[in-house]
């Protein structure tokens, strides 16, 4: 049997009451966002108002769609026969589309302009990570559509700012992590700069902006005007600089690599076991005094190490220790014999390892949803909970390439 692009499943009544009872009881029920992002930082975005309960029309090219829909390997292959031109669905867009409804669109038609114009006109938000003044160009920029629209909040997710020298230049997430500061920090103390593992530039900036909408909603709720929220990665990534920025912009310091290890705390670092790693932090003296119980180390009483300041100056001789000392155990082992030392430990887990945690499994951080071509999936859930608020018990799955067309 074909798979259905443009008519949701169909749910019995008691299913159907079920979801609208869920729905109605989320922080943005009744909230409709105007989703005109692509990739990760405005889809991660929008993904968090969505959990919220806000109605999210994605709106994307009619041919490629959100660019991230051909970006892989892996792809979760579809179970059943569609028009789509992709060997599956990517696991990355699945990963930050999940409650929306996608239309396929060409803005670049006076057609398809009109029709996101009829659509500011009766929604709350609009978000768009297109180059500044791309949309303005069309005739789809802040200005425009607060004419039509003076309520509607109206979020940029831009490289760089609206304004500024370098406003026109797009922005990428590893390109920001290099000129921002972030790569310069980050990598062994004496290798290379090195990106961060996931795009936490795009997230951060998705979580600011995402923050952002709701104060510009909250501040709309007392003068009932929208405004023009403006975010970007390299301000972004700028604030998330936090103590390292102020310690240079206060005392004049410049940073530095340090691996795993902390500028002003030892011991703070990950430890390679016998067969694998551990990281182990002891940021006092009553902490550092347990460890070297634990492990059998005479050094709690060597005036070397009896201060926190002490073992930061002579932290090569108290590394090269704790180093000889956790070679000879393997991970288990050492984790065995830190448990109950009321200090911070934790092996350095895989992906395999991090999904199989207790506390992941029993928070369920991992949910499961229907998709109706591709089968079931699993994603990560909202990283929030609510006492008063089912989030995450309503989660429409991402949605293929203009399902929702017609539909909106």
């Amino acid at each position: 049997m074909a798979c259905r692009l443009f008519v949701k499943p169909a749910l019995g009544r008691g299913s159907m009451a079920r979801r609208q009872s869920t729905a109605a009881r989320l922080p943005l029920a009744g909230v409709r966002v105007l989703d005109m992002t692509r990739i990760l930082a405005g889809p991660f975005c929008t993904m968090l108002l969505g959990d919220l309960g806000a109605e999210i029309i994605k709106i994307e090219h009619p041919q490629r769609g959100d660019d991230t829909r051909s970006w892989g390997p892996p792809f979760k292959p579809y179970e059943r026969p569609t028009s789509s031109k992709f060997p599956g669905e990517s696991a990355y867009y699945l990963g930050v589309n999940r409650n929306k409804q996608s239309i396929a669109i060409d803005i670049k038609q006076p057609q398809g302009r009109a029709i996101v114009e009829q659509l500011a006109r009766k929604s709350d938000v609009l978000v768009e990570n297109f180059v500044p003044g791309k949309l303005a160009e069309m005739h789809l920029g802040y200005e425009d559509l607060a004419k039509v629209n003076p309520r509607l909040v109206y979020a940029s997710i831009s490289g760089y700012g609206q304004t500024g020298p370098y406003a026109s230049r797009p922005g990428y997430d590893v390109i920001i992590e290099a000129e921002a500061g972030l790569m310069h920090i980050t990598g062994e103390e004496d290798g290379a700069p090195v990106k961060v593992g996931v795009a936490v530039t795009d997230l951060a900036t998705g979580l600011y902006a995402h923050g952002a909408i709701m104060a510009a909603l909250l501040a709309r709720a007392h003068t009932g005007r929208g405004q023009h929220v403006d975010a970007s990665l390299l301000h972004s990534q700028t604030a998330l600089l936090a103590n390292i920025a102020s310690s240079y912009l206060v005392g004049g310091h410049e940073a530095r690599r340090w691996g795993t290890r902390h500028a002003s705390i030892a011991p703070y670092q990950v430890f390679a076991t016998r067969d694998g790693s551990v990281c182990i932090g002891a940021g006092n003296n009553a902490q550092f005094a347990r460890l070297c119980r634990c492990l059998g180390l005479p050094l709690a009483d060597d005036p070397r190490f009896a201060t926190n300041a002490a073992r930061v100056a002579n932290r090569q001789a108290l590394v090269a220790a704790i180093e000889q000392r956790l070679a000879q155990e393997s991970t288990r082992q050492v984790l065995e014999l830190l448990e109950g030392c009321a200090l911070p430990f934790a092996p350095v887990n895989n992906l395999e390892q991090t999904f199989a945690h207790p506390q992941v499994r029993a928070r369920r951080v991992v949910r499961e949803v229907e998709h109706p071509c591709v089968g079931k999936v699993k994603m990560v859930g909202p990283a929030v909970r609510y006492s008063e608020a089912p989030v995450g018990d309503r989660m429409e799955p991402p949605p293929m390439l203009g399902q929702h067309t017609e539909q909106v």
